[in-house]
């Protein structure tokens, strides 16, 4: 028996918002439940960094550019290489191939990040409420973690950490409306179109 499709299959290229935005949200959220004080820097973020918040957005970005979308290419292939530099910049000390970064390095790597998210933010005006959200939050989020990183205090990454869990949410909330609103081609989850 020929196996069945979920929906009907379209012509052109897929939407890659809904892998990318999930990949980018679950990501996070992990992260920032350790940032919280849940659990322990581990493998597991580590490997969520790597392959699913870095190389499955980075594929959504080479799959934006098919589809000639230049803000999903920049912030798909932007956020990838995000999660696989911060995997970097926590292993590659730990295998003895660099100095670990100072303190003030992370802040500047931190704040770099908040003010290209910032710009990016700009163009999710045009787009959807929701893309608006997670954008806002997640430029709120690099500051709070540089003002963390900055401070040295732990209090400020801790609410950074729960901020951070709430802009992961937002995001996987973003990537599977999309992705249920074009599989049955009619609003399931509001995405509070511009």
């Amino acid at each position: 028996m020929p196996p069945t499709t979920i929906a009907p299959a379209k012509e052109g290229i897929a939407n890659p918002a809904p892998l990318g935005l999930c990949a980018f949200g679950m990501t996070t959220v992990l992260l920032n439940f350790h940032n919280a004080g849940f659990f322990e820097m581990n493998s597991m973020i580590l490997a969520m960094g790597i392959f699913y918040g870095g190389l499955a957005q980075v594929v959504a970005g080479i799959i934006e550019a098919r589809k000639n979308n230049i803000f999903g290419l920049t912030a798909f292939t932007s956020y990838g290489f995000f999660w696989l530099s911060l995997v970097g910049l926590i292993v590659m000390p730990k295998l003895g191939w660099v100095a670990a970064p100072s303190g003030n390095a992370m802040v500047a790597y931190l704040v770099m990040w908040g003010i290209f998210t910032f710009l990016l933010f700009f163009g999710t005006l045009k787009l959807n409420r929701a893309l608006q959200f997670v954008f806002a939050s997640l430029t709120l989020l690099f500051f709070l973690l540089a003002a963390g990183d900055y401070t040295g205090n732990k209090s400020i990454s801790q609410v950074a950490g729960y901020e951070g869990i709430i802009c992961g949410a937002s995001a996987i909330y973003t990537g599977v409306a999309n992705l249920l609103n074009e599989v049955y081609g009619r609003t399931v989850l509001p995405i509070g179109s511009v």
